[in-house]
């Protein structure tokens, strides 16, 4: 059987039934396992020795979170990271996680900061890695992060992006054509129906959803090799 792709509503609740009692996961748990596989799919792809320095891109939801974990392992893998964030979160969470960061010397561009300075850091950049919007975004994009897309999409750098391209809709892809066009994708869990539309280097990440939740939503998710956080998929 085939690998199911998940609409916004049905990941959400998996999402939900992974935090509760039948999977007794906690919301920084799940951060990490996810942040961890985005790192290790990106070192995959793209070698710290010819792409040593990575922007970060975060959003100010939990999608930004996953990347602030991805920026710290991607430091301890040995890469130069610098994280970007046109609107960083408010939860306890957040600020932790970017606490971290800053306890690694790992430079943050303020929310402050113009696009003039997001500029520089893509001009002195290898790769981005997108982690500014998640599977329950919905179009159009709004300030101040519609100016930071069309900055990254003209960049012509490649990009990972996490669970889903930023700026896409979850279920329908870029079908306004304002959202970022990755060359890796990272699906969390399961692939959502938007990943559909994608026809780069696709992973899955999520060596953490028990037996009994693949079963109970007939995920029908693929084995992970050996002790790897991420498997990649077949192209569509």
């Amino acid at each position: 059987m085939s690998i199911r792709f998940l609409t916004a509503r049905l990941a959400q609740q998996i999402d939900e039934e992974l935090m509760n009692a039948v999977g007794a996961f906690s919301l920084d748990q799940l951060m990490e396992l996810a942040g961890l596989a985005c790192a290790q799919t990106l070192s995959t792809v793209y070698s710290k020795e010819k792409y040593p320095k990575v922007l970060v891109c975060c959003g100010p939801g939990n999608q930004g979170g996953d990347g602030l974990v991805a920026a710290r392992h991607l430091a301890m893998f040995g890469y130069k990271p610098t994280i970007y964030m046109p609107k960083p979160g408010s939860k306890d969470i957040y600020q932790r996680l970017q606490k971290q960061c800053v306890n690694m010397d790992i430079p943050i561009i303020p929310p402050s900061a113009s696009v003039e300075e997001l500029f520089l850091a893509l001009s002195s950049s290898n790769v981005i890695l997108d982690a500014i919007f998640g599977f329950s975004f919905k179009p159009p994009v709004r300030a101040p992060f519609y100016d930071a897309l069309e900055f990254i999409s003209e960049s012509g750098l490649p990009i990972v992006s996490v669970d889903i391209p930023s700026g896409w809709d979850v279920e329908f892809g870029n079908a306004e054509g304002v959202g970022l066009n990755p060359d890796v994708l990272l699906s969390l869990t399961a692939p959502k129906i938007g990943a559909k539309y994608f026809k780069g280097r696709h992973f899955l990440g999520g060596r953490f959803v028990p037996k009994a939740i693949q079963e109970k939503f007939q995920l029908n998710l693929p084995e992970y090799p050996g002790f790897d956080q991420i498997v990649e998929l077949p192209r569509n």
